[in-house]
């Protein structure tokens, strides 16, 4: 479902001060309470947020939101994102392509590179990439998650070991402070840390609210990475972690 502007601002309000309140943000925006209501309804039916008396806070952090709904958010700064990490990547190499919304920004990045293979557990990745004759398009067996397309579980994870590339592109659903990267499905964590162990070098991708989350599962630490692209990463703790375990961190802003 797509976000209006002021949806994605109430989200943004929603993170910064714990909950927002109708009649508040009828005077934000100068729109009735009705409509108001009608906003926060339609996110809380995408668990954006939830429902309280006379408002709606953000959610625990126990799930993930709808893929769909994940898109919407920081679209902007996940495509700077994505282009970002297309320039790091050169013709003629080969690569691993996780799940999410902005891992998906770098494969829509990627399609004017040339003679590249890239193994993927993300059918949006492979339906981005596979017109393009220069690009070998290679998709990992195993079950098919209905919510967004991702592939996951054993089969998946045994596929990606067979493998040993230049690149490897993946994302997290959390970045804590003292620099865990985190997600929700212990069967996709599974499958990024297949790919970090078999990929010479490892590009994390992560737009800044991803900073202001929680998530249970923990994928790596900072450290196994090698390069960090985000939009800003205002964690004076992350920034100094990176400096000090070498990873390179690009901010787009």
């Amino acid at each position: 479902m797509f976000l209006s502007p002021r949806q994605l601002e109430i989200i943004e309000l929603a993170k910064s001060h714990g909950r927002v309140i109708v009649e508040e943000l009828a005077d934000t925006f100068e729109v009735s309470p009705q409509t108001i209501r009608k906003d926060l309804n339609d996110l809380c039916s995408q668990r954006l947020l939830t429902r309280i008396h006379g408002g709606a806070t953000v959610p625990s952090g126990t799930e993930n939101m709808e893929y769909e709904s994940r898109r919407q958010i920081a679209a902007r700064e996940k495509q700077a994102i994505g282009l970002a990490a297309a320039k790091m990547i050169p013709n003629n190499t080969s690569l691993f392509i996780n799940i999410g919304t902005t891992t998906e920004a770098v494969g829509e990045a990627l399609t004017d590179h040339q003679d590249m293979m890239v193994i993927t557990n993300n059918i949006n990745v492979a339906n981005h990439l596979r017109p393009r004759p220069a690009i070998e398009v290679i998709i990992a067996g195993g079950v098919v998650r209905a919510s967004d397309g991702g592939i996951v579980g054993e089969a998946a994870v045994d596929f990606i070991r067979q493998f040993k590339v230049d690149f490897a592109i993946i994302g997290a659903s959390a970045i804590d402070a003292d620099g865990a990267l985190l997600d929700f499905d212990f069967r996709e964590v599974k499958v990024a840390q297949a790919i970090i162990a078999n990929a010479r070098h490892v590009i994390l991708v992560a737009d800044s609210t991803k900073f202001e989350r929680t998530a249970p599962v923990r994928i790596a630490q900072i450290a196994q990475v090698h390069s960090f692209i985000t939009d800003r990463c205002p964690v004076p703790g992350l920034r100094r972690l990176c400096a000090e375990s070498n990873v390179r961190l690009v901010e787009t802003d």
